[in-house]
């Protein structure tokens, strides 16, 4: 199966896709055409502009939702998934989707302008969302319902976005595959992780935003394996309060959208979200703002000798070199670089499993309700690591931090182009048999991890749809920590110049 709808691609500058029929106006945004699209196919700028002047309503948007979901989804959702279903869905709510919807419509017909007003959303199922599932797609949790919301989803209620559902993550974010989810693009294939179920439900077009989390790459991966976008914002930018956590100091929340200007408009409203908890004092920065499009004649971006120590599959490398190719066509200047010495493998082992077997020793009496790969990984019961390991790591951890800060300001570099994956999607059928690795030197981790060590911001775009797997390849722009406007902008100008892929309708 070479396509779940067949294959489409476009590119996102301005002119290059078609507005939904009843889309029409000045808005300096809108792409105007006299053919239809389905309104769940537009930005959400667009989709932002046309609810303002009343084009369509915010129920109508939900009932398009519903809609492709029953189109799509292959079926209700489900734990386990099946061969022939993208079941990117741990839960529904419709219900709670039409309150939404008519709330939105009540502040739309007040003068409301907020751009993520009417926005319909999915969640993954490691944020809690008040009386919705909160089960983190694990049958340890069956059954658990959520007392209050996450300040992550709280954020973008109080803007006006509508609840849809919960997405599946591998089986609490503990993994890179979440084989119970399709890939759009190929049934056989992985969506990748852990936010799978998050990535692909915005690849097949069935939501135009969902949350995630990030912990080795759990953001960047589905992005880069279903031809999305995501953006992981520094590090304490976004609050993960009310998130089900992997590992408390390597987790990161952020969205996955279509493209990066909608990951920017999602980012925004979620780096202002209140905090009930900020242990380590990085919540008082202000919010991140978005950019426009950056002008890249002269700016240094680094290429770095990371890549060359991996092997990359022909259609990463492809993907990868034409990114670099629209970096230098924009004007921006190229630059060669070793890179920072990075952390040890087993001192970020160190603190991951620290983090989260501490977390997981309350379970210890469900230990048989794990899916086997998760419950060799996250060992309840198991005795705890040495303190003195666990320190001694996180202090290796900001040595290696503050050398990779101090490397982007020696060398004059506003960001960092790299790979996304070293691979394509995998094939799916065996992310969760027992002995599976997890991490280490996973092609889909291989350059993600070093990024939640620091916690830089990395923007995720696709580059190409490879000529060898017909599977979408991603790339990543990373940044010094707390550039994410910076950033933005770089990674907004550069997606003009790439495709934006999209299976077939």
């Amino acid at each position: 199966m070479i396509g779940v709808f067949g294959t489409r691609t476009e590119t996102s500058g301005a002119g290059s896709s078609q507005l939904f029929a009843a889309v029409r106006g000045a808005d300096d945004n809108d792409r105007v055409s006299n053919n239809a699209v389905h309104p769940l196919d537009l930005s959400l700028r667009e989709l932002s502009a046309g609810l303002r002047r009343g084009e369509f309503q915010p129920m109508q948007l939900v009932d398009a939702v519903f809609e492709r979901i029953a189109e799509r989804n292959g079926g209700e959702p489900s734990f386990d998934g099946a061969p022939d279903a993208i079941n990117a869905w741990s839960s529904l709510d419709r219900d709670a989707a039409a309150a939404g919807a008519a709330a939105a419509a009540r502040r739309l017909a007040a003068g409301d302008t907020s751009p993520l007003l009417g926005i319909p959303v999915g969640v993954k199922a490691l944020f809690a969302v008040q009386g919705q599932p909160l089960t983190a797609s694990s049958r340890v949790l069956d059954g658990q319902t959520a007392t209050s919301d996450s300040a992550a989803w709280r954020a973008l209620a109080e803007a006006g976005a509508a609840y849809i559902g919960h997405t599946h993550t591998h089986e609490f974010a503990a993994g890179g595959t979440t084989d119970q989810v399709g890939n759009p693009w190929n049934l056989a294939h992985s969506a990748g992780g852990s936010s799978g179920g998050s990535g692909a439900a915005v690849a097949a077009g069935m939501v135009p935003l969902t949350l995630g989390t990030d912990t080795a790459g759990s953001l960047r991966i589905p992005a880069a394996l279903n031809g999305v976008s995501s953006f992981k914002a520094s590090y304490g930018r976004i609050p993960t309060d009310g998130v089900l956590p992997l590992s408390a100091t390597l987790d990161h929340s952020g969205a996955i959208a279509r493209t990066i200007d909608d990951c920017a408009i999602a980012t925004a409203v979620l780096s202002g979200a209140v905090r009930h908890r900020d242990p380590f004092g990085v919540g008082s920065r202000a919010a991140i703002a978005v950019p426009a499009a950056a002008d890249l004649r002269g700016v240094r971006i680094a290429v770095t000798d990371r890549p060359e120590a991996v092997e990359l599959t022909a259609d990463v490398r492809e993907g990868y070199e034409r990114a670099r190719a629209e970096l230098e066509a924009l004007g921006a200047v190229l630059v060669k670089l070793p890179a920072a010495p990075d952390l040890d493998k087993a001192d970020f082992d160190t603190i991951l499993l620290a983090e989260s077997r501490s977390y997981h020793a309350q379970f210890v009496d469900r230990a048989e309700r794990y899916r086997p790969s998760t419950r060799e990984f996250l060992a309840p019961g198991a005795g705890p690591l040495p303190v003195d390991a666990y320190l001694g790591a996180q202090q290796r951890r900001l040595a290696t931090t503050a050398r990779w800060q101090s490397w982007f300001a020696e060398h004059d570099v506003a960001a960092i182009l790299e790979p996304s994956a070293a691979t394509t999607a995998p094939e799916r059928g065996h992310g969760y048999d027992a002995g599976k690795a997890v991490g280490g030197t996973d092609p889909l981790t291989a350059f993600t991890a070093t990024w939640n060590v620091t916690g830089f911001p990395v923007a995720a775009l696709p580059a190409t749809i490879g000529s060898h797997s017909g599977l979408p390849v991603g790339v990543s722009l990373i940044g010094p920590g707390d550039a994410d406007e910076q950033l933005l902008a770089i990674a907004i100008a550069l997606q003009a110049r790439l495709p934006v892929p999209t299976p077939g309708r």
